[in-house]
């Protein structure tokens, strides 16, 4: 992951959200690495990508701003290269023919992201090549709309702290980052939380930000009131469906 108010738990994340890095796997595929090539895997967190793309035969090196999981990626690949850093700040000791990020960006405040893509166009070589997903325009609106409206009914602000533009913006900030971009694409990926607590553990893991100032009594309660808020519309009796939308990005080294 990157810089961020959110408190990670790696162990949480691998056993609970999976989904995170498993759906993407088709990324890899944009990606195409190929045996030789230095690649970058941008907000690693427990480097299970990083991982992969290494398995292709290229000299991957991963980086997140988060120290406990750069902690657990280094435990369980103890042969690859991890580094604690931030996507806003990270230098190279040497270009890169690619940078690949998955569901990383998103958390970083779209004000800081002309500052990432003028750090991944350095990094990266003449031609170099980046591929990206992250959450687009109306990522989980659903949710975060029923934790805004149990939040303001209970007298705390609301503060979105995502960042999920459109395909439009999103290729405008990478042309003016010195990128060609030869696809963007905005999809709906209907994700399923498992179990009668997948919402309130999705919540609990990636929501933090939320909660600043929240006492544990009050959190509980507003758990509950978003959980009635969805029920009858994503939860199917055993599970959650938690509405994700992707934004797909391909994009080369103008």
């Amino acid at each position: 992951m990157t810089a961020d108010a959110n408190q990670w738990d790696p162990d949480d994340y691998d056993e609970r959200h999976s989904f995170v890095y498993e759906r993407s796997v088709d990324l890899l595929e944009v990606l195409d690495p190929q045996p030789g090539e230095r690649v970058l895997d941008l907000g690693c967190g427990t480097g299970h990508l990083t991982h992969d793309i290494a398995e292709r035969g290229a000299d991957a090196v991963g980086i997140d701003a988060d120290p406990e999981m750069i902690a657990q990626a280094r435990e369980t690949y103890p042969d690859l290269d991890f580094r604690l850093a931030d996507a806003r700040k990270f230098t190279l000791e040497s270009a890169v023919e690619a940078v690949f990020s998955n569901a990383a960006l998103h958390w970083i405040p779209g004000v800081d992201h002309d500052a990432v893509l003028d750090h991944v166009a350095d990094a990266l070589a003449a031609d170099g090549r980046f591929v990206a997903e992250l959450g687009g325009h109306g990522n989980v609106a659903s949710i975060t709309s029923a934790l805004e409206a149990e939040l303001t009914a209970r007298g705390h602000d609301f503060e979105h702290p995502w960042y999920f533009p459109s395909t439009g913006a999103y290729a405008s900030r990478l042309e003016q980052a010195g990128f060609e971009v030869q696809n963007v694409r905005l999809f709906d990926r209907p994700t399923t939380l498992e179990g009668e607590d997948g919402l309130r553990n999705w919540i609990e893991m990636f929501g933090d930000s939320f909660f600043e100032g929240v006492s544990d009594e009050e959190c509980e309660a507003i758990l509950d009131g978003v959980a009635g808020r969805l029920r009858e519309s994503h939860y199917d009796g055993e599970d959650w469906t938690a509405d994700y939308r992707r934004l797909r990005v391909r994009a080369v080294l103008d």
